[in-house]
């Protein structure tokens, strides 16, 4: 039995990819629309150490096993690949085909793994978990890759949010411009207004709310390099005397009395411990009848761990931790917020998240010349399985919109007003 038959015993004989070894083996449909390459003996190694995600993901960071064709398509088709739910035959016959090649488990994981802030458990050395020392690095590790690289990823509105597409067909750049000024509107932004933007990423809600509703923005990152990048951006577009964006953690700013405050992105990073004085510090900073928009990743209930899976929390977002929306809408009224709207957009970043893996796919090789072929996979394995995440809603998108109240006034319409009137 060749190790590709094994692997095919291992997914069950259904699944609708061919499957290809070291060996020379080769089984499934020869007209599947992708093919696995298990392309060494430590792809069975890390499969079998680390059973389900986490092994998936190290064998193909790690160049031992490869996907031919789409990325998303190839995890949609495939079971999660359990070492101890293999038949026993088929089982017996991979520790023999292991033995042969002398690998066992444990195997150590991936460079990728091993040299990052996660790696070996190396972010205990940056203080206690959300502290500001440890976020910085956390953040640091996820988001100064490289601008370049970002800019492949993308696109041209460098908004590494949640798109928001007004039809099905709009592009990317159409969506991530709908989506910062569905965040206006909600806003209710209007010129000469404050707006604190939080967790600003490159800058686009900053810009997009000085250029085309003349309101004088704050954001902050934790990212160095994405505050550099959009200096340049806001002096380029000539906004420098409405638009500023600072490096710094949200919890050092100093102003007070804004009008609004937006938050895209920023949630998932909090954790959950810390979302009600992250909730209490946004209400101190806005004068009484200011709004919040909350956008940000949400698990779909209680019963899902608010942990991120080991791959993300390894490879991706380090320290990641979701609330349900309920929870947070909870929080938000229990620490000063009157809640008036929420929806869910998880289908938008099922979309966001296919154009990004397109667009990787379209530059790969200049990707992986920029942050080298490990770093490339991770971010294709990682936009695939987010994609399928939205998909069949095991992770969901909420915005929250909350009001500080200002006595009894709101200073909300008395229906929202954000979107063009329907028409029957």
């Amino acid at each position: 039995m060749g190790l590709a038959d094994v692997v095919t015993r291992m997914v069950g004989p259904d699944v609708p990819i061919e499957f290809t070894a070291y060996d020379g083996s080769r089984s499934g449909s020869a007209t599947a629309p992708v093919r696995l390459d298990v392309r060494s003996p430590l792809a069975m190694s890390y499969l079998a150490s680390a059973p389900g995600e986490l092994g998936l993901a190290r064998a193909y960071v790690a160049g031992t096993l490869d996907v031919v064709g789409d990325m998303y398509t190839a995890l949609a088709s495939l079971p999660e690949l359990t070492l101890n739910q293999m038949p026993s035959n088929a089982r017996a016959q991979l520790v023999l085909r292991m033995i042969a090649a002398r690998l066992w488990w444990p195997v150590a994981p991936p460079e990728q793994e091993r040299r990052s802030n996660v790696g070996l458990g190396r972010l205990r050395e940056f203080g206690r978990r959300h502290s500001k020392t440890r976020d910085s690095k956390v953040i640091a590790h996820h988001y100064d890759v490289s601008n370049t690289f970002y800019e492949w990823v993308l696109g041209p509105s460098m908004a590494y949010t949640c798109a928001c597409y007004p039809t099905e067909d709009a592009t990317l750049e159409q969506a991530q411009e709908h989506k910062f000024d569905l965040v206006s509107r909600k806003l209710a932004l209007r010129p000469g207004m404050r707006l604190l933007d939080v967790g600003c990423g490159w800058g686009g809600m900053v810009m997009h709310a000085a250029k085309h509703y003349g309101v004088r923005a704050l954001g902050v990152t934790l990212s160095e390099r994405q505050a550099e990048w959009a200096q340049r951006a806001i002096a380029d577009a000539g906004l420098s005397d409405l638009a500023e964006v600072r490096y710094q953690d949200y919890r050092d700013v100093t102003e007070t009395d804004f009008d609004a405050v937006s938050s895209i992105g920023l949630t998932e990073h909090i954790g959950q411990a810390n979302v009600p004085a992250y909730f209490r510090f946004l209400l101190g900073k806005m004068r009484p009848g200011a709004r919040l928009l909350n956008h940000c990743i949400t698990r779909p209930n209680s019963r899902h761990p608010a942990e991120v899976g080991a791959f993300i929390d390894r490879y991706v977002f380090p320290d990641g931790e979701l609330e349900t929306s309920g929870e947070l809408v909870s929080v938000m009224q229990d620490n000063g917020f009157e809640v008036r709207h929420q929806e869910n957009l998880r289908e938008h970043y099922a979309k966001t998240l296919a154009a990004w893996g397109a667009n990787l796919d379209d530059n790969w090789d200049a990707a992986v010349a920029e942050v080298g072929n490990g770093m490339a996979r991770v971010w294709r394995l990682y936009m695939a399985a987010s994609r399928l995440g939205f998909h069949r809603n095991f992770i969901q998108l909420h915005q929250i919109l909350g009001v500080k109240p200002d006595g009894g006034r709101s200073g909300m319409p008395l229906r929202p007003d954000w979107e063009p009137p329907a028409t029957f």
